[in-house]
């Protein structure tokens, strides 16, 4: 058994690359858009987190991820988050960082209350919690705080506001940030079992 500094080296170490990882593909998922959003492509290292870190791993994964969002909308590097820090920096900040540090959050605790009965099982609940999570926020962000600019898309778009929000704002990048969720699960399961094994 690995004694206590061993393993908290461990763990800065793990969470030092899995914290690059997060920046670096969030980074790359800017250039990977469907209809003019970007791919959330950060949810696996943060599920792999919340599972080998606990709840504290999760929040920090997610909120490093609401941070790299916050910056690229402050670079107008993600133009939807620089559409709205424009109009109200404040609520924009706190949409980003947010739904981000939660949705780690969520997925840890997704995790933890089913690890005991399945290894799979736990990471496919993160899996499938993280998405939901970070994109329900930033809905009920945009719902809450910016209703104007909300309208003015579903105007533009010639769609109602519900119809936008299921097919504009949640659309097919939510679909396929859950499918590669779900279809990576396996190979991040067989991770995490690896990691844990090794780390006792």
């Amino acid at each position: 058994m690995a004694n206590p500094s061993t393993e908290k080296t461990r763990r800065m170490v793990g969470l030092s690359i899995l914290t690059a990882l997060v920046i670096v593909l969030q980074f790359i998922a800017e250039y990977i858009k469907i209809s003019g959003v970007p791919i959330t492509l950060t949810l696996v290292p943060i599920v792999v987190g919340c599972a080998l870190y606990g709840l504290r791993g999760g929040a920090w994964l997610g909120g490093v991820f609401g941070v790299v969002v916050w910056l690229m909308s402050i670079a107008g590097i993600d133009s939807t988050g620089a559409f709205l820090w424009n109009i109200n920096p404040f609520y924009t900040t706190l949409i980003c960082i947010g739904k981000g540090a939660l949705a780690g959050l969520a997925a840890a605790l997704a995790y933890g209350a089913a690890e005991k009965k399945s290894g799979l099982g736990a990471v496919l609940a993160a899996a499938v919690v993280s998405p939901v999570v970070n994109t329900g926020l930033f809905i009920l962000g945009v719902v809450v705080f910016f209703p104007s600019a909300l309208a003015g898309w579903a105007s533009d778009s010639g769609e109602s506001v519900i119809y936008f929000i299921i097919f504009g704002l949640c659309g097919i990048n939510f679909v396929i940030e859950l499918a590669l969720n779900l279809a990576l699960s396996s190979g991040v399961e067989r991770i995490i079992r690896y990691r844990k094994r090794g780390a006792s």
